[in-house]
């Protein structure tokens, strides 16, 4: 394992004193050329934590070190612009009477104007705006705006990059274009990044490693695949999206379900509460299927294109499960639910289960 560009260990954030900390004890390792996200609902403290590594707030408590070199701690407090660190609002923050050109060089301003305008233009180049340079910011595009502000913040040549919520204001089909643009240049060039995002499927398709949040807590830090197929809790598994949970009893990591028997992932055993992703579900007629499984009713359904999502009642429960687009279901239908895994998750009576 390569030694950590950024370490934040422990740190803690409050603003009142009678209320509990934004952020609590938070502690994770970002490694060079790596994208690591911060996922979680508005409010849980994401972009308090960003604030933290750039040196726009002070943490009451903890540690953030770039390599060997300390940037906060109970007795130092580097300023933000000697962090070598970038920044990315969510809101862009271009300035309306500067151009193009002239925002990317903002993030030189204290370097000599030949070489604040030669390293502008390699930066628009990278981005793909060196014909767009005479621009005014409300003349572009979201999406170009979006890249004006990466190239201000990469001019500067940081060796890590703040992305706060920075696709949030695009439009849907933009969106995955400019993140897919976004991501090849920060690969390209080398640059680790700390993406704060509430959007699943942006942490997902974005970043290399992942931790998600919940009331200033990191619930749980791995790989995307890892996090999404072996979640911890139950409020990792609900956000990361749809699940069905139910409760069985688990021995020798086998367990009884309305879907017949299931094998479980990790070490449960005994009474459990467990995480079923609707495409670890396969969907049966009752008639042609005999698994040990309960019959149920199909309820509902939501044509997805690639797929249909099925919400089918069983002895009075809701599920949900995936099926390819072209299977012959329809509401009324009386089907059985087959599991092919299931995973053990702490319960923390936080999750709201999605509707189909």
């Amino acid at each position: 394992m390569p030694t950590p560009l950024l370490t934040v260990n422990g740190i803690t954030k409050g603003f009142t004193a009678n209320q509990p900390p934004i952020v609590k004890d938070i502690s994770f390792s970002v490694y060079p050329s790596e994208i690591f996200a911060l996922l979680g609902p508005s409010g849980c403290g994401k972009t308090t934590t960003l604030r933290l590594i750039a040196g726009f707030e002070k943490a009451d408590a903890g540690t953030i070190a770039m390599e060997k070199r300390m940037l906060a701690n109970s007795n130092v407090h580097v300023a933000p612009e000697s962090r070598g660190i970038g920044f990315v609002f969510q809101d862009y923050a271009l300035f309306p009477n500067k151009n193009v050109i002239e925002n990317v060089a903002f993030g030189l301003r204290k370097t000599a104007k030949k070489i604040r305008r030669e390293r502008a233009l390699e930066v628009l180049r990278m981005v793909g705006l060196t014909k767009l340079q005479t621009r005014m910011p409300h003349h572009l595009s979201g999406g170009e705006q979006q890249r004006v502000a990466l190239a201000r913040a990469m001019i500067a040549r940081p060796k890590l990059l703040l992305l706060d919520e920075p696709f949030s204001n695009l439009d849907p089909g933009l969106r995955q274009t400019t993140r897919e643009e976004v991501r090849s240049l920060l690969k390209a060039a080398g640059i680790s990044a700390v993406l704060v995002t509430h959007a699943q499927e942006e942490a997902l398709s974005f970043a290399e490693r992942l931790g998600v949040m919940k009331d200033g807590v990191l619930e749980q830090i791995g790989t995307p695949e890892a996090v999404y197929h072996y979640p911890e809790t139950d409020y990792v598994a609900d956000f990361l999206g749809q699940t069905n949970f139910i409760t069985a009893y688990v021995r020798h990591g086998i367990a009884d379900t309305p879907f017949g028997r299931v094998k479980v992932g990790g070490d449960a055993d005994g009474d459990v509460l467990l995480s079923i992703r609707p495409e670890c579900l396969k969907i049966h007629r009752s008639d042609v299927w005999n698994s040990g499984a309960k019959v149920g009713r199909i309820i509902e359904e939501a044509f997805k294109g690639h797929n249909f999502t099925y919400c089918v009642e069983i002895d009075g429960e809701h599920y949900f499960v995936q099926a390819d687009y072209n299977n012959p279901f329809q509401i009324g239908d009386l089907v059985v639910l087959k599991a092919v895994s299931a995973v053990a998750v702490t319960p923390s009576n936080h999750s709201e289960v999605d509707g189909i």
